[in-house]
């Protein structure tokens, strides 16, 4: 005959395997990965002592202000991410709890993860230098099909920078097109993969990026539209805002901003 347990005792025993599977996800780890805001780079000026931008086979301009290109860091992919980090992560404005695969290609090896960013990154490369120059073209600016540019930014991977890779292009080129510039001496931050059409797709990690752009001294930040929403959480209320879907509706809103003239769209 088996012993009735006194109700304290049968609680304690149903609440073992809880505790035992609590204990069990503290320790284990977790398939996320955790995410905060990176460095910023104006693709202007010069990352590890060289030209982001070198162009040859036309003149170039001296530009004034800053188009910064904006980063997250995220922990490693073989990095093993807790319970307890997932826990501040979520409580925490400057930290983002990431599903892994949404960071890093499911299945690849770290070493196959470095080279998907570099081979994206080459390819948002070249879809920014046609984009940018496929612009001037339509603007009537003449001998693009002689200049030749060479883009570099340190060890960042991703396509993320392609439409700040444009806006220099065309900074450096042509200005504001009146012999302005593009970027009104401000410090402009911004997002956006490109395409060889010139348009603007959607990237992760807004809201942190706001952030490194806010922290690095921007007031005006570039977001792909449909980011908007991300981008308000977290951006001050000095920075602007400015939704962008394609190349060309970056460059007429940076000019308008610059000439104050005209309605500059805003998240």
């Amino acid at each position: 005959m088996l012993n009735r347990l006194s109700r304290p005792a049968a609680l304690a025993l149903c609440a073992l395997p809880v505790i035992a599977l609590l204990a069990v996800a503290g320790f284990a780890p977790l398939p996320f990965s955790v995410a905060q805001p990176g460095p910023t780079t104006n693709v202007l000026g010069e990352d590890d002592g060289k030209a982001v931008i070198k162009i040859t086979g036309a003149p170039t301009r001296d530009t004034r202000g800053a188009l910064r290109a904006v980063t997250i860091v995220a922990t490693g992919p073989d990095a093993s991410v807790h319970f307890g980090d997932v826990l501040d992560g979520w409580f925490a404005e400057n930290q983002a709890i990431m599903p892994r695969d949404s960071v890093y290609p499911a299945g690849n090896s770290t070493k196959e993860i470095e080279a998907h960013n570099k081979d994206e990154m080459k390819g948002s490369q070249d879809a920014a230098t046609e984009a940018a120059l496929a612009y001037l073209a339509d603007e009537g600016q003449d001998g693009t099909d002689k200049v030749r540019v060479t883009l570099q930014l340190g060890d960042v991977g991703g396509p993320s920078a392609g439409l700040l890779f444009s806006l220099g292009i065309i900074d450096m080129l042509d200005g504001d097109g009146s012999g302005g510039e593009l970027t009104g001496g401000k410090s402009i931050a911004g997002t956006g993969t490109i395409d060889d059409d010139g348009k603007v797709g959607a990237v992760g990690g807004v809201s942190l990026k706001v952030q490194a752009a806010d922290r690095d001294g921007a007031t005006v930040f570039l977001v792909p539209k449909a980011e908007c929403a991300d981008a308000k959480a977290s951006a001050p209320k000095s920075m602007r805002l400015i939704p962008v879907s394609t190349l060309k509706g970056a460059v007429t809103a940076l000019t308008d901003l610059e000439k104050d003239f005209g309605s500059v769209p805003k998240c």
